[in-house]
């Protein structure tokens, strides 16, 4: 009896452990049908799946969009627009190669044992275009970059834009992090490198672009040399261009006078600078040339300030000619510069005297540092010419109100030191400008090379408007936003009343004289 129970006990054992053998294989073949279980291709695990179930596992990993964060700002970048390719059969090869390999029955020996195979990981095989990534990413930066604006001087507006900080993307920076997430299966975002700007600080760059604008827009030609007297930065708008000298190289005139002088002006002297400067009389400027000359020669007066010019550097800058005056065969009729052999120079300057804007402004730079003690003017003619002397022409050229092309840029209360001048095809008006918010030089022409007439209802409200975005620059917390015609239109209306009173007061004054003169008839006795 015991023998039947233990042989029933080995045959149900033999039968059990048969039947347990083949589930095992059954499970091991259909094991061997799926990927292996363990297997991790690219981060995914599909171990245990088929391998339509796992390519259908990786595509839908790698095929979702990566979340791309500017700020607050959720962008999806679709990887196929960026031709991003995954080798998913490559992959999955792979791994069925890897299981494929191993020997039959070894490996169910190893399934039976373990109930598993050994772990696989695969790698990821991926590409994609990185031209086109980078277009991608510059394409989102241009929809959503704020850069930081620069101050606006605005041409002929009286409103003025301040500058704003900004932000922008750092395209390089974040190529790479969008590139990981490309190539992860999860954790597809990115948030992307985000750079603050401070607002921009103005510039005087910023100051030559709104000039050129505006001469822009004339059929002439414009010129206009600026200079912060505080830092000694500088712009030119053709500054190097000879250009007629006009009254304004009457200023040079003042500068040489003093230094000719041995004693402070006397007062028939005096009234010559006041008549050229406030009248600006020829005449009077033809007489201080005596003044320079030593003598009553004013050809002569004419060659030493040419030759004082010249000695400061100033060498497209000359009077041959004096004013009104003609041509004399032991003289000079004009002079060859750098600026009027330009083989390109429309201008047609007047070949008895010329400047160039640049220079002129570098003038009245020597001017103005000579009135501080400093200077070009005190080095290169030391013990000639005084501070004292540079500020008296500088003074004196503030009580110039004609010629209002610089003032009319400027509010009533600030200094403008300047002389202007024109004739019959260039205009223009050089000056200091003692500004509450930073002193500058300012020199600026028009001319109209193509016509024998420059009309001043052309040429001066470009002036006036130059003018005003100059003073605006420099006064930028503080602008001045009076129109220059009203300035204008409100001085001349000033100027007829004042006309129109004294002519009445002269009216009545000579009627009181006729009256005093009448005889009174002597009674008959």
């Amino acid at each position: 009896m015991l023998k039947a129970i233990q042989k029933f006990l080995t045959i149900l054992l033999l039968v059990t452990g048969g039947l347990y053998l083949a589930y095992e294989l059954f499970l091991y073949d259909r094991a061997r049908q799926l990927l292996p279980p363990g297997t991790v291709i690219a981060g995914v695990d599909v171990g245990g799946v088929s391998v339509p179930e796992g390519t259908e596992l990786l595509n839908g990993r790698f095929q979702l969009p990566v979340d791309l964060y500017y700020r607050d700002e959720r962008v999806e970048l679709d990887p196929a627009e960026v031709g991003f390719q995954v080798d998913v059969q490559g992959m999955i090869a792979e791994a069925e190669a890897y299981r494929d390999a191993q020997e039959y029955w070894q490996g169910f020996t190893e399934f039976l044992l373990k109930h598993s195979f050994e772990p696989l990981t695969v790698d990821l095989r991926a590409t994609h275009d990185r031209e086109l990534l980078l277009e991608r990413l510059e394409m989102i930066s241009s929809f959503l970059d704020q850069p930081a604006k620069a101050p606006q001087l605005l041409v002929g507006a009286s409103s003025f834009q301040y500058g704003e900080p900004g932000y922008v993307m750092d395209v390089q920076a974040s190529l790479p992090d969008v590139e990981a997430a490309l190539y992860r299966p999860d954790n597809r975002a990115v948030d992307l490198v985000i750079v603050d700007e401070d607002a921009p600080s103005l510039n005087l760059s910023l100051l030559a672009e709104n000039i050129t604008k505006q001469l822009d827009a004339f059929s002439g030609v414009g010129s206009v040399y600026v200079m912060d007297l505080a830092s000694g930065e500088e712009i030119s708008v053709n500054g190097d261009v000879a250009i007629s000298g006009l009254s304004i190289l009457k200023v040079a005139i003042f500068i040489d006078a003093y230094r000719a002088l041995d004693a402070p002006p006397d007062e028939y002297v005096q009234g010559l600078f006041y008549d050229t400067a406030v009248h600006s009389s020829n005449y009077a400027a033809n007489l201080l040339l005596h003044v320079i000359a030593g003598e009553n020669n004013t050809y002569e007066g004419a060659a030493q300030l040419t030759d004082f010019l010249h000695r400061l550097g100033l060498v497209n800058t000359f009077m041959a000619i004096p004013y009104d005056s003609n041509p004399v065969a032991n003289r000079p009729s004009t002079y060859i510069t750098p600026a009027n052999t330009d083989p390109d120079l429309i201008t047609r300057p007047d070949t008895a005297m010329q400047t160039t804007a640049e220079e002129m402004g570098t003038l009245l730079a020597m001017l103005y540092y000579c009135s501080q003690g400093n200077g070009t003017l005190l080095a290169v003619y030391p013990g000639e010419i005084t501070p004292d002397e540079c500020q008296a022409i500088i003074d004196l050229m503030v009580l110039n109100e004609e010629g209002n092309l610089i003032r009319f840029g400027v509010p009533e209360t600030v200094p403008v030191s300047h002389k202007h001048g024109w004739d019959f095809v260039t205009q223009g008006d050089a000056g200091l400008v003692l500004s509450p918010g930073g002193d500058y030089v300012i020199v600026e022409y028009v001319t109209e090379p193509e016509s024998d007439w420059l009309s001043h209802e052309v040429g001066f409200p470009i002036l006036r408007e130059i003018s005003r975005a100059t003073y605006n620059y420099f006064n930028f917390e503080d602008p001045n936003l009076e129109d220059p015609a009203v300035r204008a239109e409100r001085e001349a209306a000033a100027r007829a009343a004042a006309e129109a009173e004294a002519a009445a007061a002269a009216a009545a004054e000579a009627e009181n004289d006729d009256a005093g003169t009448e005889t009174t008839p002597t009674p008959t006795p």
